[in-house]
């Protein structure tokens, strides 16, 4: 099981994001522990190991460490916003 590490910027962002998106994306995210890979989730091209994963509208970037089994959550967003 992938320990999943959120921090205070994207808390931040999280909290800006109307609730019944951030309810959805608060269990992606969670989700995340038992299985890092998830159907549907793209590995970002030009980057080792940056991972995204769509909720809806909104983007969860994350990054995965295998090795130590990690999941960072780097990034959310609209997909407007998010590639920035």
């Amino acid at each position: 099981m992938y320990n999943v590490i959120i921090n205070k910027n994207v808390k931040k962002q999280l909290d800006k994001i109307p609730i019944a998106y951030a309810k959805k994306i608060a269990f992606a995210i969670y989700d995340l522990e038992n299985n890092p890979r998830p159907s549907g989730c793209k590995k970002l091209i030009g980057y080792d190991d940056i991972y995204r994963i769509r909720v809806g509208t909104y983007r969860v970037i994350y990054t995965i460490e295998d090795n130590i089994l990690i999941v960072e959550i780097i990034k959310i967003g609209t997909r407007q916003s998010i590639y920035d």
